[in-house]
């Protein structure tokens, strides 16, 4: 079997168990969000932490729990990191300095799993189950959370509530993430996947050398690094690593994990607000930008010009051999649409339009299908914005839902929009302006830029994959990075939820013959549209300093 063939394969394949899953994931995620009865061990919860499961949250209440809550763990897994040395299981790894450890502990509350350090020499087990796979679980549960309370903007009328955040993240943790996480790990260890406590083993090479090979409860961290869109490996060569991701089997489940819930999220939109065909539309979107992405970084590593890239039959540097190129692309698109950031090649590697199409995927906001609950809430903005320029065009006040669409809801989504632009070019101007910053490029010229707007890019949109030519381990680095990945993460949430109150509190309007409909193909269109728009208008600029000037010379 040809490798065109099998990429061909394993993506319809993927398509076909996505399908499959949409309806009955996107239905259990709506009824566990909406249900009325807690289980045993929630109400234990809710005792143990003082919370009335049965009262609902006004959203400034609801926002303060979210950011409460997540500078909590911030504080936590800093304190865990600078103490994993005094620690059990810390495998005698030196003490990490304190802006490296700042970055670490943002990065995975913020659920971008930045990582400036080797995994398997900076981290003991104790600190990568404890602190890192803790947060994998709960970062995802944030984002889903916050989708859940826009959601619920659209469907509650005349009120103030919009839900109540410590049941939320109780209930997606508990009935969502954990039995899924647990059913698939054994799944991985089944197929080659490390799962132990052991330290590093010196093991003798067939050259004659001494080798030492890590160990560590890996598949356990594995599932919820894909299945949440964190990205974070456990080993600095993320899923190339052969512990990590063993075999082509292996890396169709992490690709099918990491897309599967967000994927899934459009039927639970539709299902909450009582139009499936809602949900349709949104999914179709995605589904364009994430068909296409992969069709295009598979044209672009498959036919790029060169003697020894025709030889090779492809781009293969930085690529795992038995995983080949259709299967590194498809990743690299579905990790780069999501916010999970797990590599299995180093896109760093990719030819300049197969990484510049990496990075433009970022830029789309990663909505496509998007973080979980981050990529939906992303996409449900920009079909705000695409409803008010519908109206635009007809003259008549914008709605949504039976939502009208005026200056406060605008400004929200108009704020969110902006939010994350700003951090990615500002953020890479000031690194490209300042003498000490640009030494860190490893590359000079439109490839060193794109490195450089590729981290920037990456942290801003909560992603948490690299280029990887550029060192980011100096103490500006790890703080502006820091600083872009709480501000990408936090600020949106803040319009969003004020959005959503804003929403709640609206009598709904009947629909009439004037009104768009939105979920017909005319406004998957017009939707697609507007993003491309958007994105396009904000970084082609940028883009055509990096990537575009790279492959064009």
């Amino acid at each position: 079997m040809s490798s065109t063939l099998a990429g061909w394969l394993q993506a319809l394949a993927l398509v076909g168990a996505l399908a499959l899953c949409y309806r009955p994931l996107g239905d259990y995620i709506a009824k566990l969000l909406t249900s009325a009865k807690h289980l045993g061990v929630e109400r234990g919860l809710y005792r143990v932490i003082g919370v009335d499961g049965d009262a609902d949250q006004r959203w400034p209440v609801y926002l303060r729990s979210v950011l409460a809550f997540s500078a909590v763990s911030v504080l936590f897994l800093y304190g865990l990191i600078r103490l994993q040395t005094h620690l059990l299981l810390s495998l005698g790894v030196p003490e990490m300095e304190p802006h490296q450890a700042w970055n670490t502990a943002i990065s995975f509350t913020t659920n971008t799993n930045w990582q400036s350090y080797s995994g398997e020499s900076a981290m003991g087990h104790l600190v990568q189950m404890a602190g890192l796979a803790v947060q994998n679980f709960v970062s995802a549960a944030v984002g889903i959370a916050i989708v859940a309370a826009l959601i619920r903007g659209f469907t509650r009328n005349r009120t103030d509530r919009v839900g109540n955040f410590w049941v939320d993240l109780t209930r997606i943790v508990l009935r969502l993430l954990l039995p899924i996480s647990i059913v698939l790990a054994l799944v991985l260890v089944a197929n080659g996947v490390v799962q132990n406590f052991h330290g590093f083993h010196d093991v003798l090479t067939l050259g004659g050398d001494t080798q030492s090979i890590p160990g560590g409860p890996v598949a356990s961290q594995e599932v919820i690094k894909e299945l949440g869109t964190n990205g974070g490996g456990f080993f600095n060569a993320n899923s190339a690593h052969p512990f990590e991701n063993p075999n082509g089997f292996t890396n169709w489940l992490e690709i099918f994990l990491l897309l599967v819930i967000s994927f899934s999220l459009p039927r639970t939109f539709g299902k909450m607000v009582g139009d499936n065909r809602q949900g349709y539309a949104i999914v179709a979107v995605m589904g364009i930008f994430w068909v296409t992405s992969a069709a295009l970084i598979t044209f672009a590593e498959a036919h790029n010009g060169g003697a020894a890239l025709q030889a090779a039959g492809g781009a293969m540097e930085g690529k795992e051999q038995r995983f080949g190129i259709a299967a590194s692309s498809l990743f690299a698109a579905s990790t780069t649409l999501t916010s999970t950031g797990a590599v299995n090649a180093f896109h760093d590697s990719f030819t300049p339009f197969g990484g510049g199409i990496t990075i433009f995927n970022m830029m789309l906001g990663e909505i496509a299908p998007g973080g979980t609950g981050s990529g939906l809430y992303g996409m449900l903005i920009l079909a705000i914005v695409a409803v008010f320029v519908a109206g635009l065009m007809v003259g008549r006040t914008p709605e949504y839902l039976g939502k009208k669409l005026g200056g406060r809801e605008m400004k929200f989504a108009s704020l969110y929009i902006l939010t994350t632009p700003a951090l990615v070019l500002i953020g890479t101007g000031v690194a490209m302006a300042l003498p000490g910053e640009r030494a860190g490029m490893l590359n000079s010229g439109a490839h060193g830029f794109s490195e450089v707007l590729y981290a920037f890019t990456s942290a801003s949109n909560n992603n948490g994959s690299a280029f990887a030519g550029i060192t980011v381990n100096t103490p500006w680095y790890d703080t502006a990075l820091g600083l872009c990945m709480v501000f990408g993460r936090f600020l949106p949430m803040v319009f969003v939820l004020a959005l959503a109150g804003s929403l709640a509190r609206q009598q709904p309007v009947p629909a009439t013959p004037g009104t768009l409909p939105t979920h017909k193909p005319l406004f998957v269109g017009l939707l697609s549209g507007v993003v491309l728009i958007v994105v396009g208008l904000t970084y082609f600029p940028a883009l055509a300093l990096g990537p575009i000037a790279e492959g064009l010379h």
